[in-house]
């Protein structure tokens, strides 16, 4: 994308200004499907977050700090006024947007952020917000990660709300490890709150001395995917392992998942994590990469576009530049096939629209928003 249009002129210009001619569409075959890709648009600054809106336009969060409309054909609005400063270092920015379950009614929607702290500090955020005509209204933050500290990595964060109402917010360690098992920290957690940012009474720590009732489980490294599984309604991440020990999990209430005591990993530099693979106390994955894949999105297909699909969880890769299809019994993985194989673009988010295609987000300055269409 083009960004040397001179600032004077670029703010009488349209968003649209600098777009280019998105790629043409590349045909991939697959186990059960034959399919294309096509680019709606590639004029996105490394977006991050992805939601339909009822009309199906889209709602695209670009981790400098900008929140765009994005129209069927890939037309981008200008950035939305009203947005919350964020620490854009890093693996920080604007991360992930949700829709509030009430949003026809409500025009609510919820982003997760990194949030700037004193003495360059940063933490995992999250704010409601109405969503107006060309900006967001009435700001309200219902979530801040506890204690901010330094550093650019290791945010989450996906926002999902659960069939009860409630809100998820997966959260990374921050890179500080001893957090993660320490009930008083949030780094590393999996987060449970009610729209408004209460905390529900059924939460597994709220009666428990020194621990934060925010929590739902912990023990995790750097949730960057999550969903709902479709039929049991339980909630499912993908966090990012060391040098491999990427894992998939269906987190329980007040269950640990283990890092950094276990992991299926090892340091970058080679040097062993934690005391091993397993330890009595402490959850398996569901499945885990080795070596890593760098998982973020997480999507299970209910539509009708691809039938061969349906059921699978698809989780995106940035550092395999691929898309995983998981083929489940349960909770248990029977079968993974990649796809995308040689697309040649880190994959960041991963969402089936409400037409059954499978919508891809890419982490790249030149970032794109990519539709998945069967061929028959």
């Amino acid at each position: 994308m083009n960004r040397t249009v001179p600032l004077i002129l670029a703010s009488l210009l349209p968003s649209t200004a600098c777009a280019q001619t998105p790629p043409a569409p590349q045909t991939f075959e697959s186990q059960k499907h034959r399919f294309r890709a096509v680019t709606l648009t590639d004029d996105l600054e490394f977006p991050w977050g992805l939601a339909f809106l009822p009309d199906g336009r889209m709602l695209v969060t670009e981790r400098p700090g900008r929140l765009r409309i994005v129209t069927a054909d890939g037309t981008l609005s200008d950035p939305l006024g009203g947005v919350p400063d964020v620490a854009a270092d890093g693996q920080g920015g604007l991360l992930d947007v949700a829709l509030a379950p009430d949003f026809a009614q409500s025009r609510m929607i919820y982003l997760s952020f990194a949030e700037p702290g004193d003495a360059g500090t940063a933490g995992t955020t999250v704010a409601r917000a109405r969503l107006g005509e060309n900006r967001l209204e009435n700001v309200q933050v219902i979530f801040r990660q506890e204690p901010k500290v330094r550093g650019g990595a290791h945010f989450g964060s996906r926002l999902v709300f659960a069939r009860d109402g409630t809100l998820f917010i997966t959260t990374g360690d921050r890179q500080n490890r001893p957090f993660v098992q320490d009930l008083s920290k949030l780094q590393g957690k999996v987060i449970r709150v009610r729209p408004d940012g209460s905390i529900p009474p059924d939460n597994p720590f709220v009666n428990r001395t020194g621990a934060r009732p925010e929590i739902w489980s912990y023990g995790h490294r750097n949730m960057q995917g999550a969903a709902l599984h479709p039929v049991t309604g339980q909630l499912w991440t993908v966090e990012h392992g060391a040098m491999g020990g990427d894992e998939l999990n269906a987190p329980k209430a007040g269950r640990n998942y283990g890092w950094p005591v276990i992991t299926y990993g090892v340091d970058y530099s080679g040097a062993r994590i934690g005391e091993g693979q397993r330890k009595e106390g402490m959850e398996q994955p569901v499945h885990y990469w080795d070596p890593s894949i760098a998982p973020s999105g997480l999507m299970f297909y209910t539509g009708d576009k691809f039938p061969n699909w349906k059921g699978n969880a698809f989780v995106g890769a940035l550092a395999f530049q691929l898309v995983a299809r998981l083929e489940l019994d349960g909770e248990r993985v029977g079968q993974e096939e990649r796809l995308l194989g040689g697309y040649g673009q880190r994959i960041r988010a991963v969402v089936q629209g409400p037409d059954g295609y499978i919508y891809l987000l890419t982490d790249d300055d030149d970032g794109r928003i990519v539709r998945l269409e069967p061929i028959s």
